[in-house]
């Protein structure tokens, strides 16, 4: 997925009705509450299918998915005993290595806790992991390298969190150090934005994930 630049984190939150958090930029809302190249302050008529896309389309930008990476994370949260696979898909996209960073606080976006990752910054259990689609173990904990909490993505953070911690996840700060725990599954109320999962769940009904 191209890397959207500030105006079209703002377009797409606009065109979804929705802030993301996890594009880092607050406030796309509050100037023009309505979507891009509409005239006044009117929604379009949404047809059923659009508004169940439209479900879709906040999770994969949000978590900063491209369409194969969703498509094979509700693949695997179809298989095994269970119904609400709609559960154990949030439960995974929650307990991602880059989202954990950025609910942690520990970075402003999730694109910038990617960036973390990626650079071999964050620990898991003592461990260096520099895969951003790592799903952490409940029990697992997360913290930085020393070098990390000098950087300017950490830095950033601290002043202006995005978000509160959620409760699945416990923050343990010692000094300017923050380390953190899952302490449970995340469920879909965790999620950071409103959410339908009924139009999600209907959206994919008739499709192969």
């Amino acid at each position: 997925m191209k890397k959207p630049g500030k105006v079209a984190r703002y377009k797409v939150q606009r065109r979804l009705g929705v802030e993301l958090p996890g594009l880092g930029k607050p406030g796309a809302l509050e100037r023009r509450p309505y979507p891009p190249g509409e005239n006044g302050n009117k929604r379009r008529k949404y047809s059923d299918y659009a508004l169940r896309l439209e479900e879709k389309q906040k999770l994969r930008v949000h978590y900063g998915l491209k369409e194969k990476q969703l498509r094979r994370f509700i693949r695997d949260s179809k298989r095994g005993s269970g119904t609400n696979w709609v559960a154990k898909l949030v439960g995974r996209l929650e307990c991602r290595l880059d989202n954990l960073v950025f609910r942690l606080g520990f970075a402003p976006s999730i694109r910038a806790a990617r960036q973390l990752v990626g650079h071999g910054h964050v620990l898991v259990n003592g461990k260096k992991v520099d895969v951003a689609s790592y799903v952490v173990p409940q029990g697992a904990k997360i913290n930085l390298t020393e070098k990390a909490y000098q950087n300017q993505i950490y830095l950033q953070a601290q002043k202006s969190p995005r978000l509160e911690v959620p409760d699945y996840l416990r923050r343990e700060d010692e000094g300017e150090k923050g380390a953190g725990v899952i302490q449970a599954i995340p469920r879909v109320e965790h999620i950071p934005f409103s959410f339908d999962a009924g139009l999600f769940t209907e959206y994919y009904a008739a499709r192969k994930a």
